[in-house]
């Protein structure tokens, strides 16, 4: 049985859940259940809709309250240094699972003549093809074919959708679209868990490759943070570096051109329940990697993509292809791994996913 919050939440049911209505309290002082307190969802344990709200468009980034970006804002910036985190948005050139690669067209105005010589940007991505949140529309739960608090996925349009007013909009178009993020942003404290000089630190060689399968445990996670010196906090944007995007640096485009045209695998976080325990326990915001898939792939036979726990029960926030590799040097050198952290995701109404536009600052 889900435990009941403190006594300063009142719980309501809500088709078998509980549910605390997420404007009247602190999210980040809040009682909220443990993973193992959590009903499950037909047969997927840990379904935290509700939680949030009968009606939540946000999922964990509820965490995100103006207190905790103050708060963050306050402790973490002190020498004003800031760092992109964004991949170049034609990276990488050959996307995964064959999405369609980027297009960006640069154009130059002939007419009227006195515009002459202006110059326009025409661009063309999936937005899963590179730096990217996966938003709340993106990964269902596959075998009942339901999104984030229960939306059917029949109950979302595809296809183009003209929206000539912005203010008038159908709910079945709006709803748990990443525009919600774009609107609220994904800010706050940033963690990084720099695996890679983790792994490294004692005779500079990685044991594993990040373009195959290889599973980060949350023992892995645990002593990385430990050797850190990193303490989580509630509302955590934790960022994880396993090498990826290291690894693309340093080979050849021919080897690049490679691994394009063999089956995706990737390393990246165990998809275990002692991972869910981690990640919902910690009651981190959103959590992002360098990685592909964030989870490693392909996953074991028989075990259920994480995506779909994270995505479709939780509603976190799901980063790919974060380019730590400035932000791991700025960490080394200053014995600092939390950080300030913002990301203002395309305001795409809809959207299942966006790029990110994300930065940390120091």
């Amino acid at each position: 049985m889900l435990r009941r919050l403190q006594s300063a939440l009142s719980y309501v049911p809500v088709i078998g859940y509980y549910y605390a209505e997420p404007e009247e309290f602190d999210w980040t002082t809040a009682t909220i259940p443990d993973y193992d307190e959590l009903p499950p969802f037909k047969n997927m344990p840990g379904c935290a809709w509700g939680v949030w709200g009968a009606e939540d468009q946000l999922g964990t980034v509820n965490l995100l309250s103006e207190k905790a970006v103050k708060v963050a804002a306050k402790e973490e910036i002190r020498s004003g240094k800031c760092i992109s985190l964004n991949w170049p948005l034609n990276f990488p050139d050959k996307p995964a699972f064959h999405r369609r690669t980027p297009e960006i067209k640069m154009t130059r105005m002939t007419e009227p003549a006195h515009f002459h010589g202006i110059r326009d940007d025409e661009i063309h991505i999936n937005t899963q093809s590179g730096t990217q949140w996966d938003g709340l529309r993106h990964f269902p739960i596959l075998e009942h074919q339901v999104f984030y608090n229960n939306t059917p996925m029949d109950s979302l349009p595809i296809g183009i959708m003209p929206i000539p007013d912005p203010k008038v909009i159908d709910p079945a178009h709006s709803r748990i679209g990443v525009q919600n993020w774009a609107q609220h942003g994904i800010c706050g404290r940033g963690v990084l868990l720099d695996l890679v000089s983790h792994f490294t630190a004692k005779d500079g060689s990685l044991a594993y490759n990040p373009w195959t399968t290889h599973n980060f445990t949350t023992a892995d996670l645990q002593a990385c943070a430990k050797a850190q010196g990193v303490k989580f906090r509630r509302g955590d944007i934790l960022l994880i570096r396993g090498g990826w995007i290291k690894e693309y640096y340093e080979t050849s485009q021919e080897g690049r051109d490679s691994v394009a045209h063999t089956p995706e695998a990737f390393a990246g976080i165990e998809a275990c329940e002692d991972m869910k325990r981690f990640l919902w326990n910690n009651h981190f915001s959103a959590v992002a990697s360098d990685q592909p898939a964030l989870e490693a792939f392909p996953p074991a036979e028989g075990v259920i993509h994480l995506h779909q726990t994270l995505l479709g029960l939780w509603g976190m926030p799901i980063g790919e292809f974060f380019d730590l590799e400035a932000l791991s040097k700025v960490c080394a050198e200053t014995g600092r791994y939390t950080f300030f952290f913002s990301s203002w995701p395309l305001n795409i109404i809809g959207g299942c996913a966006s790029p990110p536009n994300a930065a940390a600052y120091f």
